[in-house]
């Protein structure tokens, strides 16, 4: 991943957040939704469901994420020896990476209140060998556990949260004195192409607009800052980091745009956004690499954007 223009980016009065736009001809991706593998707790807004099928795609899409997470977290804090708790583990990616922050000294507990998911994970931590990570059925915010966490942490969970203030509010209760709490959460409102690459706009359009009409808003940069204060935390600190790759690069990317609108496909049905035909699933991948190869459109993906407080 190659390095492009650092600046400061002024996103409200008295924050400031550093946004790092990175161009790159390997097209890091940014990630479809929920790209961790994690699920939602039980929220009447999310449209992806639960199952099996839906916990793989994810878990693929989490190997393009893992490097933002990754330095989100560390810039938060999350360091070896620390008790971490996972919001919405899902199927362990977060987890994991975690437990490798922390080290053999430290300690990584998930909580998701999907069985079939923490089942997953739990084989998964077994086959990798990691002592130091466990799961838990239930939503974290209500569970109760038997020490406090030096972490919070937590990806594509806010956004599917009816009240994420009262979320984070309820989780930073688990925290001990001096601990931290970061979220990383995604944001669409910067996708697009040029010159304008009329598949993949369309695809993204579906995308966003099937959650919109699901009931959640995808506009992260906004939404975590309320969610913060909303929850009676210091002001966070925020980052956002955005890809951008071209031509045959953004594959990958592509593919999981692709995957993602067909996961979506009942909602894009649903709401009258696209028909069937419209969204195409089996060539939508194909097509939007074909487009991408054909006119090498810059193609910006999805930002991701992590806040975090130290109480």
């Amino acid at each position: 991943m190659t390095g492009g223009p650092s600046f400061q980016l002024a996103l409200y009065p008295g924050l400031t957040a550093k946004a790092q736009i990175q161009t790159s001809r390997t097209c890091p991706i940014c990630y479809g939704c929920r790209a961790k593998g994690d699920i939602a707790m039980d929220n009447p807004a999310y449209p992806l469901g639960h199952s099996e099928h839906e916990l793989e795609r994810l878990n693929t899409q989490a190997r393009y994420v893992e490097p933002a997470t990754r330095r989100f977290f560390r810039e938060a804090g999350v360091k070896v020896g620390m008790r971490v708790l996972d919001v919405g583990s899902g199927a362990g990616d977060v987890a994991f990476l975690a437990a490798d922050l922390v080290g053999d000294a430290g300690e990584v507990i998930g909580a998701d209140q999907v069985a079939t998911a923490v089942a997953i994970a739990t084989q998964r931590a077994k086959a990798k060998g990691l002592l130091n990570v466990s799961f838990r059925v239930g939503d974290p915010s209500e569970l109760e556990f038997d020490r406090p966490f030096d972490a919070v942490v937590g990806r594509y969970v806010l956004l599917f949260q009816a009240d994420a203030a009262g979320m984070v509010r309820k989780l930073a209760k688990h925290l001990s004195s001096g601990g931290v709490i970061v979220f990383h959460e995604p944001d669409w409102s910067g996708v697009r192409s040029f010159p304008p690459a009329p598949t993949y706009d369309a695809c993204c359009r579906w995308v966003v607009e099937a959650f919109r009409r699901a009931g959640t808003d995808t506009n992260a940069a906004i939404n975590l800052y309320r969610a913060f204060l909303g929850a009676g935390l210091p002001a966070p600190q925020m980052q956002m980091q955005t890809f951008i790759g071209f031509g045959a690069a953004c594959t990958d990317w592509l593919k999981v745009a692709a995957d993602l609108a067909g996961t979506l496909l009942p909602k894009i049905e649903q709401f009258g956004i696209a028909t069937t035909a419209e969204v195409d699933v089996a060539t939508l991948a194909q097509r939007l690499r074909d487009e991408a190869i054909a006119s090498s459109p810059m193609i910006v993906g999805r930002s991701e954007i992590a806040a975090w407080s130290q109480l």
